[in-house]
């Protein structure tokens, strides 16, 4: 996904977490990860964390991979939707929003560009330039 927003280095407790999702995601081959910074245009979350899957077998396992890895680490989600079809799997972390989508549905809604006033946050560079972004 090409995108030319400004980024941000913010370094709060939100992007810090963030981050480790994103981690997680590439662990189990997501495609094209975005982390968008919303809280300044957003009252209902701080961040959005958008995948892609290359189907919705792979969506599933990404959003199983991420629940575990949550509760490793001692982490609640609020909510999840869309799990079944696999199309469109969005996990609310509370302080931001995961979704896991398959290609032609991302690119049907297009958060990137409902959220085009948003910041990118910033990934570590050996995490992006692995040639998934």
């Amino acid at each position: 996904m090409e995108n030319n927003k400004e980024l941000t280095t913010e370094n709060s407790d939100y992007t810090k977490k963030m981050k480790v999702f994103f981690e997680w995601l590439r662990q189990k081959q997501a495609r094209d990860i975005v982390a968008l910074d919303v809280k300044h245009i957003n009252s209902v979350t701080e961040g959005v964390l958008i995948a892609s899957a290359v189907n919705a077998r792979h969506a599933r396992a990404l959003a199983d991979w991420v629940l575990e890895m949550m509760a490793k680490s001692g982490q609640e989600f609020l909510g999840m939707e869309g799990y079944s079809r696999g199309g469109w799997i969005l996990i609310d972390c509370n302080d931001f929003v995961l979704n896991i989508f398959q290609e032609d549905e991302r690119k049907f809604y297009n958060l990137e560009g409902l959220w085009s006033d948003a910041p990118l946050i910033t990934m570590p560079e050996e995490e992006t330039g692995n040639g998934q972004q």
